[in-house]
């Protein structure tokens, strides 16, 4: 067991994939492993996969693989040569494919130009140059003030925060790419550049429920209709990366608080993600900041904190996931905490379901509870205990290694992989196996047990049941 309730999640890259790192990352604290499809090939991750389930076996312990699509990223076209655009200068983006200078250059999708208005903002390179359109001219152009003086060059990612991309979210690479990741098994699939509910719902189709399905929120869009897009998916990312560009920063730390907030209202898991420990990428240790930003999203209860580029690309790797690992204990140690925790209930919603994880979750309060135990089999019990945030460990036991894998990514789940009870009998000595395998039990403490009846069917939880666990139990 991690002696956490948030998770963590390491993406893998080429500071990160040989069996020997993939080992210590894990050891370090990592229960789950992104696989950026921006990047690399399928052969290499096919490898990178393989490699994480063989250590999953030797080290007894289920991981989770998230499989992150590319999505439609917008991207100038070629220039002659990098040019710096002055503040207040006039830039035209057009359609003309020859190479870019200093007063224009090539946007390859008439699509989005037609779409382009006078006021609308356009972000290049990760935002550091910013324009806006002034006038819509002959053949699809625009012509476009300088905000921001800074370089652009060749094939720099362009973002649009003001107009509704005319794209789908999934590109005919990420179909391949999402076909490559189903074939080997991924957990999760991330969907990049969520602009609607119907966005998550093509996915979902295609994936018909092999593996779960993230929304990443990275642009105003979804922020606007962010219930729409909880609803439809299996657990969203607040991506603060491309959300950072497309909207005021100021607005970031806001939008993170109110995405966390309606996810845990919903019973989705949520991911914070990106700089989370930037200044580790060069260096041992993070910056003071740094340190605040993991903690206060840990005080905010997000359910997973995601590493990119530390352990991707940095020269510490093993470091930062043990740095956020310690950030995380502390604050969980913390007087601050529970109350903060307590204080952010949720209510119960009318589905037998979460009224049973309820009760389970007040019985295990008023009890001496070595730990709550859920029996799932899809893992909709466990997550829906995960919600109550309750004081007790949560061991979630499921007969499918695929299910105990997705779960890993879920606030204070433990999980294990078990043969469905037939009874209750069996289901009473499963539980009491797995808390004293956890080593939890303690004398006179009990196991608070949520399951279905009839057993090893999915959606029946309807029973809370109390064993002792106690030493003579065993």
């Amino acid at each position: 067991m991690r002696q956490r309730q948030a998770r963590i999640l390491a993406t893998i890259g080429p500071a990160s994939s040989s069996k020997e790192m993939l080992k210590k990352l894990i050891e370090a604290g990592a229960d789950g492993f992104r696989l950026n499809f921006s990047h690399g090939d399928h052969k290499i991750h096919k490898k990178t996969y393989q490699t994480i389930r063989g250590l999953e076996n030797d080290l007894g312990r289920s991981i989770a693989i998230l499989q992150d699509l590319q999505g439609p990223k917008i991207r100038l076209g070629e220039m002659a040569e990098p040019v710096t655009l002055e503040q207040g200068n006039t830039f035209i983006l057009d359609s003309n494919e020859e190479a870019g200078h200093a007063e224009r250059a090539h946007l390859p999708h008439p699509e989005i130009l037609e779409l382009l208005n006078e006021g609308h903002h356009i972000y290049i390179n990760d935002g550091l140059v910013k324009l806006r359109v002034t006038e819509k001219l002959d053949c699809g152009s625009v012509k476009c003030t300088v905000l921001t003086t800074g370089v652009i060059s060749s094939r720099k990612g362009v973002n649009l925060p003001d107009v509704d991309l005319p794209v789908r979210a999934m590109t005919e690479k990420d179909r391949k790419d999402l076909k490559f990741g189903l074939s080997l098994g991924v957990d999760w699939v991330a969907v990049s550049f969520v602009q609607k509910a119907e966005d998550v719902l093509e996915v979902k189709q295609i994936v018909d429920g092999q593996a779960g399905v993230m929304a990443k929120i990275e642009k105003p869009n979804a922020v606007n209709r962010i219930d729409d897009i909880i609803a439809v998916s299996d657990a969203i990312m607040v991506a603060r990366g491309d959300l950072g560009v497309e909207v005021p920063l100021e607005e970031v730390p806001s939008i993170q608080k109110r995405l966390i907030r309606k996810c845990r209202e919903r019973g989705k898991p949520v991911v914070v993600a990106t700089q989370m420990l930037e200044s580790m990428i060069k260096n041992a240790s993070p910056t003071r900041a740094e340190v605040s930003d993991v903690a206060n999203a840990t005080y905010e209860g997000a359910d997973t904190l995601m590493l990119s580029a530390e352990t991707a690309s940095g020269d510490h790797p093993v470091q930062a996931v043990e740095t956020m690992d310690s950030i995380i204990q502390r604050v969980e140690r913390s007087s601050a905490w529970r109350p903060l925790v307590d204080a952010r209930g949720v209510n119960v919603q009318p589905v037998v379901q979460d009224a049973i994880c309820n009760a389970a979750f007040e019985v295990a309060n008023s009890l001496d509870t070595a730990a709550i135990v859920t029996f799932t089999e899809s893992g909709t019990t466990s997550v829906r205990m995960s919600r109550q945030r309750p004081e007790a460990p949560i061991l979630a036991l499921t007969p499918y290694e695929t299910v105990a894998r997705r779960m890993a990514l879920t606030w204070g789940l433990n999980t294990m992989v078990t043969r469905s009870p037939e009874n209750d009998t069996q289901m009473s000595k499963a539980a009491a196996r797995a808390v004293h395998e956890a080593g939890l039990a303690h004398r006179g403490s009990f196991a608070v047990l949520v399951a279905g009846v009839p057993f090893g069917i999915t959606g029946t939880t309807n029973m809370v049941y109390v064993v002792p666990v106690d030493e003579e139990s065993k």
